[in-house]
């Protein structure tokens, strides 16, 4: 019987159909150490962003060569080394299309709660303050958002603030200038010209995407949001930003370290914040949890 590790939880439902079409399914989280044992016993492991797949795991579970399947439930896979996996005849696979809608909707409402100083005010009214003549917001119409990567994230966010009213310009790695609905301009026009900035890429093993260089060439009273990964703008640098003035808000739902410890960001008024909680929607979960399912059934021809 095929044995499937379910790492870091899976939508119940989908659970249920893999056990109802014959596979064993067991969901427990495991430190690394004890990962290292039990990889040995699974077929295929799934995981989210909790559990890290790295060489010395995947080396483990190569010793009873079992594990033939690597998911991940979300769009990107930078928690595991996907490259060696790959090299050792381990598939690895993603769910890219199933929390676009709803990642978006939570960078959307990352700018919302910034233009109007939601998040701030929600804070000091619980405190018995009533500061009102401190809240004076900004419209999203009318503004510019830059999007930094131009995935499938990216385009649902766009198709959004468009929505609202807002002018949407792009840049992403590739050079892809191939949507007409919007503009695409090179990273430098993109800090300059944007009232807005949200990221929309992979996480990276080299030097932050957005850092002190970065911030000098946006306009001043910036917006910035990242719901994409951790890491890709510098926290240090964010917080000179906010502090000097130059970004007026920020937000964040992704972290260097995770749960983060970073005393100076959570405890920062001007920066919004959630605990990685883009994809936790019941529909992306749902969604999730049938893309799962598919692989796996294709995957073992079930």
């Amino acid at each position: 019987m095929v044995r499937i590790l379910v790492a870091d939880g899976m939508e119940q439902a989908a659970i249920q159909e893999l056990k109802n079409s014959g596979f064993e399914v067991v969901e427990q989280f495991y430190e690394v150490e004890e990962l290292k044992q039990k990889i040995k016993e699974f077929d295929v492991i799934v995981v989210r962003s909790a559990t890290k797949v790295r060489e010395p795991i995947i080396d483990a579970a190569l010793e009873t060569g079992r594990l033939k399947l690597i998911i991940r439930g979300g769009v990107g896979v930078d928690n595991i080394d996907v490259e060696y996996a790959k090299s050792k005849g381990i598939t690895v696979a993603n769910t890219p299309n199933a929390s676009s809608a709803s990642v978006a909707e939570l960078t959307i409402g990352h700018m919302f709660c910034l233009a109007r100083y939601i998040h701030i005010a929600n804070h000091t009214m619980r405190q018995g303050k009533w500061e009102k003549k401190h809240y004076e917001g900004i419209e999203l119409a009318g503004k510019t958002l830059g999007l930094i990567g131009y995935g499938r994230i990216a385009k649902e966010t766009a198709k959004r603030a468009k929505a609202l009213g807002m002018k949407v310009v792009y840049t992403n790695r590739s050079g892809d200038q191939n949507d007409p609905e919007y503009k695409y301009v090179t990273m430098d026009e993109l800090l300059a010209m944007s009232d807005f900035i949200s990221l929309h890429i992979p996480g990276s093993k080299d030097k932050p995407v957005i850092g002190e260089a970065e911030f000098t060439k946006m306009k001043d009273g910036v917006f910035i949001v990242n719901a994409a990964r951790g890491g890709v703008v510098c926290e240090g640098a964010l917080i000179k930003a906010l502090d000097s003035g130059k970004v007026a808000a920020a937000a964040l739902d992704v972290f260097v370290e995770e749960p983060t410890k970073n005393e100076a960001i959570y405890t920062h008024p001007k920066i919004s914040l959630t605990p990685h909680i883009g994809a936790s929607t019941l529909e992306a979960q749902e969604r999730i949890g049938e893309e799962i399912v598919s692989i796996i059934k294709k995957h073992f021809n079930a």
